[in-house]
């Protein structure tokens, strides 16, 4: 089954073919845009400091004009993820407006990356409104309100439809039971709204119904999307694995994130049939690039995942500890965790602590 080379993501259950020790893997790194270029320098010192066996291939995927006029990602960046099978990507704008396609969407369709995975859980020493989160979002990745088919029926009136398919849900809600059992998870909630949208949420619904009768020894529950948003700020911790189309993802992955102190903290995880891009999924932050303030803690633990991911669970331990330790001593956070350090002191605080490790 094509799913379980990905079923472990966050602990060190076998996944795949292993990664030995001695061996040097490429992956492709796309740095981004505004403070992408430094936190993934940041990513890289810390990786460096680490010993990991790992070759960067550093991609730009600045849209480049084909020959039927329009804009795309460039076929090297294309031809190094298919070669590498993992990649690191930084945050990359979108312009608002018409004409502009999300570079992020065009990636995960170029890859048929189907399911993305957010862990939020609540870090010691970083004290926010809740404490003990430990929630992870599991979101269909490719199609939904995101399929990007809409158009303009007549003047003042725009149609855009929603596209859900038995194939996709099917396979998401499967990943989502795999990952609950491979990682000791006790309960998957499907979040919907099958009572409005009866045809295309009631499809995906009825694929979840099905994939949990697969899976007895993992609960499963369904409720709707906004339930789930009103229990979920009320007490978190009734909640453990969530599965859901993509724009349900979207909205809930980041209302999550809230929780445990924001995007700059959560990473994420793009898997697909072929291979893996892990992400963070903060904006680009222009107003502070170039100015060494960023956090790279979202691109950091989402490079940790990328490890995990390739079996080398020794160096995500000792780094990950490393960044947990280095914000709970409160030493060197950066300004958007209420400190004054630069992303340069905070980097080099965790480098210090993997080498003396």
């Amino acid at each position: 089954m094509a799913l379980r080379i990905f079923r472990n993501i966050s602990t060190s259950k076998p996944l795949g073919a292993r990664l030995y020790s001695g061996e040097i893997r490429k992956c492709t790194l796309i740095p981004g845009d505004g403070i992408g270029p430094e936190i993934s320098a940041a990513v890289q010192k810390i990786f460096a400091t680490a010993k990991v066996p790992i070759d960067w291939e550093s991609v730009d995927v600045t849209p480049v004009r084909g020959p039927d006029g329009k804009f795309g990602i460039p076929q090297a960046a294309i031809d190094s993820v298919n070669r590498n099978k993992v990649g690191l990507k930084g945050p990359l704008m979108t312009p608002v407006g018409k004409g502009h396609r999300s570079l992020n969407l065009a990636l995960r369709k170029e890859f048929n990356l189907y399911a993305n995975v957010r862990p939020c859980r609540s870090l010691e020493g970083y004290k926010t409104l809740y404490d003990e989160v430990d929630v992870v979002t599991i979101r269909e990745n490719t199609e939904g309100e995101y399929s990007g088919i809409e158009h303009e029926i007549v003047d003042g009136v725009v149609q855009s439809i929603k596209l859900i398919t038995e194939d996709a849900s099917r396979r998401v809600a499967e990943f989502a039971f795999l990952y609950a059992r491979d990682n000791n998870r006790k309960k998957v909630t499907a979040v919907h709204k099958a009572n409005i949208m009866r045809m295309s949420d009631g499809l995906f619904l009825r694929c979840c119904r099905e994939a949990a009768k697969k899976f007895p020894d993992v609960k499963f529950e369904e409720k709707y999307l906004d339930t789930v948003c009103l229990n979920m700020v009320q007490d978190p911790l009734q909640y453990d694995v969530l599965v859901m189309p993509n724009l349900y993802g979207d909205i809930l992955s980041d209302m999550c994130a809230g929780l445990v102190g924001g995007l700059g903290l959560t990473p994420s995880g793009n898997i697909g049939l072929n291979g893996a891009l892990f992400e963070s999924v903060h904006g680009t932050a222009p107003d502070i690039a170039g100015q060494d303030k960023a956090n790279p803690t979202a691109l950091l633990l989402s490079a940790v995942m990328m490890l995990r991911y390739m079996e080398l669970n020794k160096h995500a331990e000792i780094i990950e500890r490393s960044c947990f330790q280095t914000i709970k001593e409160a030493k060197y956070l950066t300004g958007d965790l209420g400190g004054k350090a630069k992303c340069s002191e905070f980097t080099n605080a965790i480098c210090e602590k993997i080498a003396a490790s």
